[in-house]
């Protein structure tokens, strides 16, 4: 062997064992916080990447957009399950955060966020004790009912356990799995929850889910006011009977912009991240794309085959959340397709920049709370370089306190 094959092949081993240590040594580097030298490439597949700039892009526009209008910001959990996300949050002016589970609110709670907002009622002993315990623990904690039963539930439990509660009435916005009818039905809840000794009635909520995704931006203007409109009566009917309503919360990231002045509080979740759904809905501008939030996350994959023209096959199936609707970071014109568990399927035109074995590839997952909720951590990108990762947590169970 001359010495200049030697050398190119001592080169590669060596190039090889460095990405296998580094590889190796993932776990390991998490508990050190050293990021020294590890790149996208280094990562395993498929994993949560978050391109940090744009994510702080999101972050910061947010905040001063609900500064400026004189918005709370209280934002949604369900799409991030990080402590790490919500303190950044809290320290951009965030109020507090709203979670859709007890194991979401007993995450942040523990991990000594305030504000926590539940928004899905607690009915049953165990999911009752369970707030009563957090409402125990952190007077700031807030939960909904939408029913005098439940009114009734959590006021025993609060009195059992010598604690008040904050609460707000869930009134329905347009979804039918949530929420009393407003008017004098919503009314009667508010009334009841006000008058109970072990509660706090705080004010009502009312979330717009049908907006949130409705197409351009006079449309989903109009399909939101249409639905917080019974909300926004029963706030009033409210103050005629003397009830303090201190809180109307509800809104998501395609309404950010159209709440103000009828909100006190924002609940915008998606915005940090964004999808493939979201980005579709339309500007305010008029703009087809939702051009105010950047995709900042994506799903890194590995190319694992490629034996056929056109098509490529991926380490990522319907156990990372493939869907068909997911896009190719900076391949439009990539289809995806799911073959599995472990595999997914990218198919282009036959010779068009094809992929190699062992490319690794990112994808703009098309639904967040359930892509985020599959994996254990967001790896923290600056360019190609993995600068930090953040841990995703109170998926089930009742989490450690951090």
């Amino acid at each position: 062997m001359n010495s200049r094959r030697a050398f190119f092949i001592n080169t590669l081993t060596t190039a090889s064992a460095l990405a296998a240590a580094k590889s190796a040594n993932i776990e390991s580097r998490i508990g050190k916080k050293d990021w020294r030298g590890v790149t996208r490439e280094d990562l395993p597949t498929p994993s949560m990447v978050i391109d940090i700039d744009l994510f702080e892009k999101n972050l910061n526009h947010m905040a001063n957009h609900c500064k400026s209008v004189g918005l709370n910001f209280r934002g949604h959990v369900k799409i991030h399950k990080s402590v790490d996300i919500a303190r950044r949050q809290a320290s951009l002016g965030a109020i507090g955060v709203t979670v859709a589970t007890e194991a979401e609110a007993e995450l942040m709670s523990n991990s000594g966020i305030k504000g926590v907002l539940l928004t899905r009622q607690p009915a049953g002993k165990e999911k009752t004790n369970r707030v009563v315990a957090i409402a125990k623990r952190d007077p700031s904690f807030i939960t909904i009912v939408d029913d005098l039963v439940m009114a009734e539930q959590l006021d025993e439990a609060a009195g059992a356990a010598k604690v008040r509660v904050n609460t707000v009435v869930d009134i329905n916005a347009g979804l039918t799995r949530a929420g009393v009818e407003p008017g004098a039905k919503a009314l009667a809840v508010a009334q009841d929850a006000a008058k109970r000794k072990n509660l706090n009635f705080m004010g009502l909520m009312a979330y717009s889910g049908g907006a949130s995704h409705t197409k351009g931006w006079e449309a989903r203007k109009a399909k939101s006011m249409k639905d917080i409109a019974g909300m926004l009566e029963t706030a009033e009917m409210c103050k005629k009977a003397g009830l303090n309503v201190r809180i109307k919360t509800g809104g998501s990231t395609g309404t950010y912009n159209i709440d103000p002045g009828y909100l006190t509080e924002l609940q915008a979740g998606s915005y940090m991240f964004m999808d493939t759904g979201y980005i579709k809905i339309g500007s305010k501008s008029g703009a087809e794309i939702y051009e105010d939030f950047a995709q900042s996350l994506t799903v890194l994959t590995t190319v694992i085959v490629r034996q056929h023209a056109g098509t490529a096959t991926i380490d990522c199936g319907l156990k990372g959340v493939l869907k068909p609707t997911d896009t190719v970071k900076g391949r439009p014109d990539v289809r995806i397709e799911n073959q599995g568990a472990e595999y997914g399927m990218l198919l282009w035109a036959a010779g068009d920049r094809d992929y190699k074995l062992g490319d690794k590839v990112e994808l703009y997952p098309t639904h967040l709370d359930s892509s985020t909720h599959a994996y254990d951590r967001y790896y923290i990108a600056k360019g190609d370089n993995i600068v930090d990762a953040w841990p995703v947590m109170g998926r089930v169970g009742i989490p450690a306190q951090r």
